[in-house]
């Protein structure tokens, strides 16, 4: 009897290595990353971009951004879900308080019109998540309109963390918003395109405590793909030769 337990035993483990690839194993579990506090977005117009005034370059960075990353490793099956409250938008170039301010209230009130859409959603299914280049069909709401936009983000997978970093460009128009338009006689014209860059970091439950909990504005100005310039440029100036 103990020699038939044996040799059963003895088959099933060289067996094993014929099973079909599927049957090996269960799937990996799947792992949920919580967006820190600390992570960045960026919006970036032109010098008549999304909420441009007399020809200035505007960016304007949300204060709040929350969501989650669910981890699938291995398969095609993560997926990433975020929220923006409308208004947690701050506009923070160029440096002067009364346009700033002039901007802000167009913003919330002539082009997203918060007390009616208090919030913007981005959406991803079907990722492939991995070190290196992710490519994502996001499905971007505005307005209460959704539309997909495509996205390449350079991703780094650490032991408790992921971090994603890129831009996309989308149209005011194909969610509804007027591009804005006003000045002197009607000078003052919004460009249709506008810029979204992001370096968002996302981290296992046990740390969600670490890192960085609020995003100053002069880390804003700072995100790839939406730098501004003229703070580097002040910045340069003032560095000793």
């Amino acid at each position: 009897m103990i020699a038939t337990i044996r040799l059963l035993l003895l088959l099933t483990s060289h067996l094993g290595g014929f099973l079909p690839e599927g049957r090996k194993q269960a799937p990996p579990d799947s792992v949920v990353y919580y967006i820190n506090p600390g992570s960045r977005l960026v919006v970036k117009t032109g010098k008549s971009g999304l909420f441009g005034f007399a020809g200035h370059t505007h960016l304007i960075r949300a204060r709040s951004v929350a969501g989650q990353l669910v981890y699938r490793p291995g398969t095609h099956a993560s997926s990433l879900r975020l929220a923006l409250p409308t208004d947690s938008l701050e506009v923070l170039t160029p440096p002067d308080t009364a346009e700033i301010r002039k901007v802000t209230q167009a913003m919330r009130t002539e082009v997203l019109h918060v007390d009616k859409y208090p919030e913007m959603t981005f959406a991803a299914d079907s990722l492939d998540a991995r070190s290196g280049k992710m490519e994502m069909r996001l499905m971007v709401t505005m307005e209460g309109t959704t539309r997909p936009v495509p996205v390449t983000a350079d991703v780094t997978i650490g032991a408790d963390s992921i971090r994603a970093r890129g831009t996309f460009t989308a149209k005011q128009t194909d969610f509804g918003i007027k591009p804005f338009s006003g000045g002197p006689a009607g000078t003052v014209k919004v460009a249709d395109r506008v810029t979204f860059c992001f370096d968002l970091v996302a981290v296992r439950d046990s740390a969600r405590t670490a890192g960085p909990h609020a995003t100053s504005a002069a880390s804003a100005t700072t995100v790839p793909g939406c730098v501004d310039k003229s703070t580097v440029q002040a910045d340069s100036a003032r560095r000793p030769m």
